[in-house]
């Protein structure tokens, strides 16, 4: 009598540690309805066990994807070994509120989930269990330090005044670029341009409002260039841009329009009306190119002539 008695406590207390451990802990049948629920997903979820016995895992929780479900949950019936989701691949199967406090910029908790096979006594899978594990920790310190992580990539790329890309990632892209036209002998165009005069802006105003140009420009420069398109910050009032898939007569119908732009605008700076014009050259990739060194030097001869035959103009590199 002792031995049952003793059995019985070792199954309540069983019972006691499956329904308040911080794991969810679910036993669905092959029709996919839910057989135990414990503490945790009672919790997590507002449903009490007696609600939810019964009914299908689907109606109770539509946002789960019932064919990606099932899929994986077959896989378990069929073969009778266990499966895992994590939440790279899917951020959680049943979506609960995060109330973590040290977590509470996550809208939701993160899950990582397993499926296991319960096997009856005829060796037949006839229930899974699915534990539940709340990673919302990890998940949200893993996802704060990938954007750190990315921020600082960025920050290695971007010039900081004029947000633009920085000249040592600027010339990485351009030799990329280069080694794909080597390949596939893609037509595509280099711009390089000069800011007139900008010595006398910063002699006249100081610095600070030369710095404010520069930034003026990059705006200018960003707000016509294509998404293809690669722009960056050469040095000093340099800027360069990439034009992929550009012919030079089509670069100069783009570039003209951009000299345009920035000689008919005003830059304003405590009421001080501020206007400048551009020095441009453009240079087509050539096949007799053996570097993209040698593609900025024609770039740069071009930018020399449209400054020494009297700025705010745009020149071709001619081979």
């Amino acid at each position: 009598m002792s031995g049952q008695v003793e059995q019985l406590n070792e199954l309540h207390w069983m019972m006691e540690m499956l329904h308040n451990i911080e794991v969810g802990l679910v036993v669905i049948d092959r029709d996919y309805t839910i057989q135990i629920w414990n503490g945790f997903m009672e919790n997590h979820s507002g449903l009490l066990p007696q609600n939810v016995k019964g009914k299908s895992v689907f109606d109770l929780f539509e946002e789960i994807p019932e064919d990606w479900f099932r899929r994986k949950a077959e896989s378990v019936f069929l073969l009778k070994n266990k499966a895992f989701t994590i939440w790279e691949q899917r951020p959680y199967v049943f979506k609960f509120n995060n109330y973590r406090p040290i977590t509470g910029t996550a809208e939701f908790m993160y899950q990582n989930t397993t499926f296991i096979p319960l096997i009856s006594s005829t060796g037949e899978v006839t229930h899974l269990c699915l534990l539940v594990y709340d990673v919302t920790d990890n998940a949200t310190h893993k996802k704060e330090l990938e954007k750190v992580n990315a921020d600082l990539a960025l920050l290695s790329q971007v010039d900081g005044l004029t947000c633009l890309f920085n000249r040592n990632y600027w010339q990485k892209c351009i030799e990329t670029e280069f080694k794909r036209y080597v390949r596939h002998r893609q037509t595509s165009t280099l711009v390089m341009l000069d800011i007139d005069n900008f010595k006398m802006v910063n002699d006249k105003y100081g610095h600070t409002v030369g710095d404010y140009v520069l930034k003026h420009l990059a705006q200018i420069i960003s707000e016509q260039v294509r998404e293809t398109d690669i722009t960056g910050r050469y040095g000093g009032e340099e800027f360069v841009i990439f034009l992929s898939g550009t012919s030079s007569s089509d670069a100069m119908i783009f570039t003209e329009r951009l000299r345009k732009t920035v000689e008919s605008s005003v830059f304003i700076y405590n009421d001080i009306e501020i206007k400048y014009t551009i020095s441009i050259g453009i240079a087509e990739v050539l096949p007799a190119l053996e570097s993209v060194s040698q593609w900025l030097e024609n770039t740069d001869k071009a930018l020399y002539e449209s400054k020494n035959n009297g700025r705010n103009r745009v020149t071709v590199y001619q081979d």
